[in-house]
């Protein structure tokens, strides 16, 4: 594998793939490329080159094992398929690009033809981590992506995740349908676009993470079942045909995918997607070892896990993070109510499942969970850091999963939602803010597909099904009227706003919001996360001493300092004895602190932070001026 070191005279990056097509370099070799494909249920392989009439073709050999290899006069720019026993010509599996979508050729492709301005980035810790996750295709492709970055750092956010980029079918999807993972789609750019957004990210200090999907294929465009059947195992998962991890040529396909996009493009880190439905923990486990090993020295590199089984084992040595679900669910129900679906399993006791989550990490550690036949779910989690945890209030899954898409600004009361952000952004868990969010938005985010016929039917009634268990769609006339996943305006209709459109004084005032919380996280809290550790959460009672809509944690941050926040989802406030003894760091809303300090009493639908202990000494040697909420804009 060639891997350029870290050195500020290096500006071009590759990652040589043991198979797909490789640029041969060096004297004599400045127009050739090897080619090379596993395909264990073809008797014979052929690289056809070009396209039209003037097509070439050079059979493979087999070199054993299902291997097939040749190396042909051509260089980079060069179109090309695989033919399969001369009948079936499909896709490298490999491809680094795709110019005409899922079932047009593959083109060869010079990784080092980029030259990286940025080549001092080594990333940033993990503890410093604020998460924007983002869909490029939403916000205009990658360069329309490069037109906010300047006003995400000015936001206070330090990582942009990017939605999957995997070549899908059509000409927009939410990315999870990806079938080709090495190339990025089209749709978006050229992989030299993606490139200059990630090192121009980079020079503004921003990270950037890509979300990878390894558990499945999407439903149109996956050619690998018909040349290679060993790629997958006689099960099946929610998406499809269940990949079979055990086997070493498709664990090394997947493997080598990572260290491509961490090595080649330059990625800080990677979110693995359900990575529930892989199956495999000795697998991921290599994955992460190997990743860390292949890596260049000195760089922050990170890999974090949405995982349903809440196994907090993988979080011990190999992964930084998983996203936690239990904190958006548990948040979710006490915003909104909502108890249907996956939310049945927070609807009794939802502010003890939050406490839980801020005192331990996860809610269900080992219980029984209702939404999964009563099974025992997750493993003790008390021991990890906070930082082990994504908190956050909003996401493409748990936006984009609901019928018409709804932000939770729709959903639950503005100062209730002001409260739990506050919350999301203070707290030692990692926070992650979905696109738009940081203005109060309340545009939808919609499942989006962009297929045709037959597949677009299917998906179209397949998700109408979904919502039948639940009692807004029992009626089919109800089910009728959610949108279309294949019709163009469902995807329009999930864009965000341009920046031109995005000034309204509402808007402005949302995003002061959350740049005041974040600049005090950036002062006051991040710097001092390493080494911190949960001291316990309670439930506040209310005033007949029953449970309230109330919490109060408490964390040591790494220097001794102790972190407190106090948070009220309910519509009353409630007795508070816990009088903040230290410095007042955020409130929400203006002056909640007036209601404690003179009543003893949290007021409903606000959130307090404070900071004891050797505040004064850290001042002493950090410029601690904080920007705390701002009045309403005039």
């Amino acid at each position: 594998m060639s891997i350029s070191p870290i050195d500020p005279h290096t500006h071009h990056y590759a990652h040589c793939l043991p198979f797909g097509a490789h640029l041969l370099r060096g004297a004599g070799h400045a127009s050739r490329t090897r080619f090379r494909l596993w395909a264990p249920s073809a008797s014979a392989v052929s690289v056809m080159l070009g396209t039209g009439a003037d097509r070439g073709i050079v059979p493979m050999e087999s070199t054993g094992n299902g291997w097939f290899e040749a190396t042909a006069d051509c260089g980079a720019g060069t179109l090309y398929r695989y033919r399969i026993d001369d009948k079936l010509e499909v896709p490298d599996p490999a491809s680094r690009f795709q110019p005409d979508d899922v079932e047009g050729p593959s083109e060869v492709v010079d990784p080092r033809a980029f030259e990286w301005t940025h080549t001092h980035w080594h990333g940033r810790p993990w503890e410093e981590t604020v998460l924007y996750e983002l869909h490029v295709g939403a916000m205009g492709g990658y360069a329309g992506v490069v037109t906010h970055l300047k006003t995400l750092a000015e936001l206070g956010v330090t990582t942009i995740e990017l939605m999957p980029l995997s070549d899908f079918s059509g000409k927009h999807n939410w990315g999870y349908d990806g079938v080709l993972p090495y190339a990025p789609d089209s749709s978006y750019g050229r992989p030299d676009e993606l490139k200059a957004l990630i090192d121009t990210a980079h020079g503004l200090g921003l990270s950037v993470m890509l979300d990878v999907v390894y558990n499945h294929f999407g439903p149109e465009g996956n050619y690998l079942p018909t040349y290679a059947k060993p790629f997958f195992r006689d099960a099946h998962t929610p998406w499809g045909m269940a990949i079979d991890f055990d086997r070493p040529e498709v664990r090394d396909f997947f493997t080598d995918n990572a260290l491509f996009w961490l090595n080649e493009y330059r990625f800080d880190g990677l979110r693995f997607d359900a990575v529930h439905a892989i199956g495999n923990h000795e697998w991921l486990k290599e994955l992460a070892d190997h990743i860390r090993a292949k890596v260049q020295h000195g760089r922050h590199v990170h890999l974090v896990l949405e995982n349903e089984h809440n196994s907090a084992s993988l979080l011990d040595e190999h992964f930084d993070a998983q996203w936690n679900d239990d904190a958006h669910n548990a948040l979710h129900v006490l915003l909104t109510g909502e108890h249907e679906g996956y939310y049945h399993a927070y609807e009794h006791q939802p502010i003890q499942h939050l406490a839980r989550v801020l005192g331990e990490g996860f809610a269900y550690q080992g219980e029984a969970s209702p939404i999964h036949d009563g099974n025992p779910r997750g493993e003790p989690s008390d021991h990890l850091p906070p930082a082990s945890f994504v908190m956050f209030l909003q996401n493409h899954d748990q936006v984009g999963n609901r019928a018409f898409g709804e932000r939770l600004r729709t959903l639950c009361d503005a100062d209730a939602l002001r409260a739990a952000t506050a919350l999301l952004l203070l707290s030692p868990q990692v926070p992650l803010l979905f696109m738009d969010e940081e203005y109060g938005s309340d545009r939808p985010f919609m499942f989006f597909t962009d297929y045709e016929g037959d597949l677009a039917k299917a998906v179209r009634e397949g998700r109408r099904r979904e919502f039948a268990k639940f009692s807004a769609f029992a009626d089919a006339n109800q089910r009728a009227t959610i949108p279309d996943p294949s019709h163009p305006q469902t995807f329009a209709a999930s864009m965000p706003p341009r920046n031109g459109a995005a000034k309204t004084a509402e808007r402005v005032e949302w995003f002061h919001f959350y740049q005041a919380a974040l600049a005090v996280r950036s002062k006051l809290i991040g710097p001092r996360l390493q080494h911190t550790k949960a001291l316990g959460a309670e439930v506040i009672e209310d005033a007949t001493g029953n449970a309230s809509k109330a919490v109060l944690a408490r964390w040591r941050l790494g220097d001794g300092e102790t972190l407190a926040i106090a948070l009220n989802l309910g519509e009353d406030d409630v007795p508070f004895a816990s009088t903040p003894d230290g410095k007042l760091i955020f409130e929400t809303p203006p002056r909640a602190r007036d209601r404690i300090d003179g009543e003893r009493r949290l007021p409903a639908r606000s959130c307090v932070a404070w900071l004891t202990g050797d505040i004064h000494d850290y001042a002493a040697h950090h410029d601690t001026r904080v920007i705390v909420q701002r009045e309403p804009l005039a």
